[in-house]
């Protein structure tokens, strides 16, 4: 007897009506319907990739609906007919894209005034910024460029006081937790690499959104004042090579393309590490684990390390 193997229906289709009366519940479901990033199709259709969070915010909209009187449904689809999936997974890059350029022009805006980008402001739009990564189911290649933006913006300390700071030792940093953000990319995953080989070789890593909640750890390329960031032109391995003191030409070398990867300015002119990046953001697409991404990342850092002459 032939096996019979399931095929996931890839979509969730939320269809329903509610009375003209229930006026502000209408506007409470579209309020959530906006923070699910559901996608309109029609006058009361949405639809969702199939992912147990997005069932469950559809089913609890469903029951919302009904307690006011209003009829709602929750539909599994494989397909719909005048919306293939390629379609339907543009719309949904195309919305991410509009957030994202969005939260780009108010970093830009804030950042060309002389104090404006406040802490507080800095943390309104870390908020934005999350919310947005929740609902960016398709990895949106803008995603990289506001992180890049926001990290920057994170950096306050001036040259001035770093200069005076000197050298960091790797002795008080030995065996320790460091704390990145979720879903690795070629900066995390090569500072990763860095600290494992020149900083702390018993390093472990956690992935985390708020380093308040992991006091012990030590952040690196995270939203955050504290630990090793962006600072002013350079990416997070940059910075980690200057505090450290790493005078070893390959990873010198390896920093510049790292650079020019994560910030994409071409200031060195190595075009090594898009690649990588490539990779990362494709494994990220597959649905692969932040540990498995920053493992097998790690593995091809090391390899590039050991084939530069």
């Amino acid at each position: 007897m032939p096996v019979s193997h399931k095929r996931e229906t890839p979509w969730l289709l939320l269809v329903f009506s509610l009375p003209l009366k229930q006026a502000s519940q209408r506007v409470e479901v579209w309020r959530k319907l906006q923070r699910y990033g559901g996608l309109q199709l029609g006058s009361s259709g949405y639809v969702l990739p199939h992912t147990p969070a997005n069932l469950e915010h559809f089913e609890w909209l469903a029951a919302f609906i009904r307690k006011y009187k209003g009829q709602a449904s929750v539909l599994e689809v494989q397909s719909i007919d005048d919306m293939p999936s390629e379609k339907l997974t543009k719309l949904f890059n195309e919305a991410r894209a509009r957030d994202y350029e969005l939260l780009m022009r108010v970093l830009k805006k804030l950042g060309s005034k002389s104090g404006a980008l406040t802490s507080r402001r800095l943390t309104r739009v870390r908020q934005r910024f999350q919310e947005i990564i929740a609902i960016d189911f398709f990895n949106s290649p803008l995603r990289s460029r506001v992180e890049n933006l926001l990290a920057r913006a994170t950096e306050t300390e001036s040259e001035e006081v770093r200069a005076k700071r000197g050298k960091r030792s790797s002795k008080e940093y030995m065996g320790r937790i460091w704390m990145t953000r979720h879903r690795p990319g070629i900066d995390r995953v090569s500072s990763a690499w860095l600290i494992k080989t020149f900083i702390d070789p018993k390093a472990k890593f956690i992935f985390g959104s708020d380093p308040a909640a992991q006091p012990e750890a030590i952040p690196f390329d995270m939203f955050h004042a504290e630990g090793f960031g962006h600072r002013g032109n350079d990416c997070t391995f940059e910075t980690l090579v200057k505090e450290f003191g790493i005078a070893d030409p390959k990873a010198v070398a390896i920093s510049q393309m790292i650079h020019d990867a994560d910030l994409g300015d071409e200031k060195f002119a190595r075009t090594e590490g898009t690649g990588l990046d490539r990779v990362l953001i494709g494994w990220a697409q597959q649905g692969i684990s932040d540990d498995e991404i920053l493992h097998r990342g790690m593995q091809l850092i090391e390899g590039l390390y050991h084939a530069l002459s």
